[in-house]
């Protein structure tokens, strides 16, 4: 989100809800329907099959919930949807632009966090790739400009001394658009799912050495889930209901006993990928367990989030952990599980 935004343009986001088409979108759930819950996640391979997953096993339902579960490519729709009242709240997206969105006059809440670990790494299939100081004067698919994956890419390029000046990066749509441009050969490197590489080869890419974002930046946030003050005010019962749902997921999914019904949800997500690529993201998160079966944040986690967001300029002072996080949500729908 730019820095410039003002206020007014932000708080009219809520309007980018219709994007989302009205057949999509339901309004936000009522106290005459208080147990429906509109969610708006990222669409991601990974969010794809956790869906998947979720609704297979009805964890949602098990809390008394009539769930609607939303995949949406981009962030700023999701935004609109929840300023907008369309969507309840987003359980898995990332979430570095809620805090331009609030230093802007946007009431919105960070209430727990979903993947903790990125969940990506970054990819090639040219052969004159053969580290991350070779990007240079080359094209790296990276989103927009100031978005979270493209902040995680500059940042892990200057890790390793990449002068990012050099590199031309490109918008060209999702990380599955910008894999499916590395695969067709048309940019020099794109972001997509960990758990492809040891299957990338199917795709004509391979893994760019550190470029396993999962080892190098263990430390940033990747997905959380955030809603409205305004939900948290009138809907809270079901917010955390919903949270403990997803608590349900993430502790179920990183357990041995998930391998046949993950295995499962991800076939019915991606039939045509073969069996080994359903595994290889089973055994990725068998390996990395990198979602948060606790569901709270620390301050330190979103100070690293703002901190990113002041070195890329959309972002301009740190802002309190209590202006933009309550993570009283997460420890209520954590009870719920014992």
């Amino acid at each position: 989100m730019p820095s410039n935004l003002s206020r007014r343009e932000v708080l009219k986001a809520g309007s980018a809800a219709v994007l989302l088409g009205a057949s999509q979108l339901k309004p936000a759930f009522s106290q005459s329907r208080s147990a429906h819950v509109t969610i708006a996640n990222a669409s991601g391979a990974l969010n794809q099959t956790m869906t998947a997953l979720m609704r297979s096993m009805k964890y949602l339902e098990s809390f008394g919930l009539s769930p609607e579960l939303l995949e949406v490519a981009d962030g700023t729709r999701i935004m609109g949807a929840i300023v907008g009242g369309s969507a309840d709240l987003s359980a898995a997206s990332g979430f570095n632009q809620v805090f331009p969105a609030v230093e802007h006059g946007a009431k919105l809440k960070i209430i727990g966090g979903g993947a903790l670990i990125p969940t990506v790494a970054l990819y090639t299939g040219k052969p004159y790739i053969n580290s991350l100081k070779d990007l240079e004067g080359r094209t790296v698919a990276s989103g927009s400009i100031g978005a979270l994956v493209y902040q995680l890419i500059v940042v892990l390029l200057r890790k390793y001394n990449v002068d990012v000046s050099k590199v031309k990066f490109v918008n060209i749509g999702s990380s599955a658009d910008g894999f499916r441009a590395v695969s067709q050969g048309t940019v020099d490197a794109g972001m997509a799912a960990a758990a492809l590489i040891p299957n990338a080869s199917h795709y004509n890419a391979r893994l760019i050495p550190h470029g396993n974002l999962a080892v190098e930046l263990p430390d940033y946030t990747y997905q959380g889930a955030w809603t409205s003050d305004k939900t948290i005010a009138t809907n809270r019962d079901v917010l955390v209901k919903t949270l403990a749902a997803y608590a349900k997921l993430y502790r179920f999914v990183q357990s041995p006993q998930s391998k046949d019904p993950f295995i499962a949800a991800r076939k019915s997500a991606f039939p045509s990928a073969p069996v080994e690529e359903h595994v290889a993201e089973w055994n990725f998160l068998q390996q990395y367990k990198p979602f948060a079966v606790n569901l709270a944040l620390t301050p330190e986690r979103l100070v690293k989030i703002q901190q990113l967001n002041i070195d890329f300029q959309v972002q301009k002072a740190m802002l309190p952990f209590a202006q933009v996080a309550d993570m009283s949500l997460a420890a209520d729908a954590v009870k719920l599980l014992r």
